[in-house]
């Protein structure tokens, strides 16, 4: 059980940030292509929703919860990875 909570803690912390970054970037290339102002608007929205969640949001939940993990002690044993 640790180490599927270890894996997927891994899969969020490395592959967050970069599926948001490819989205963010891959929307960044596309908006000087498009023409339409909503398809544009939906491009900005992608890359800054891509930036949020891929590299800020992923990284530091992950942290955040391996933290909880970590320190705060039930029934006098902690889940540390």
């Amino acid at each position: 059980m640790a180490a599927t909570i270890e894996n997927i803690f891994a899969i969020i912390q490395f592959g967050g940030p970069l599926i948001g970054g490819v989205l963010a970037l891959g929307a960044t290339v596309a908006i000087p292509f498009t023409r339409r102002s909503d398809w544009k608007k939906e491009m900005k929205t992608v890359r800054n929703q891509g930036l949020l969640w891929g590299v800020i949001v992923a990284p530091l939940g992950t942290e955040i919860v391996q933290f909880i993990l970590n320190n705060i002690v039930v029934g006098g044993t902690s889940c540390g990875f």
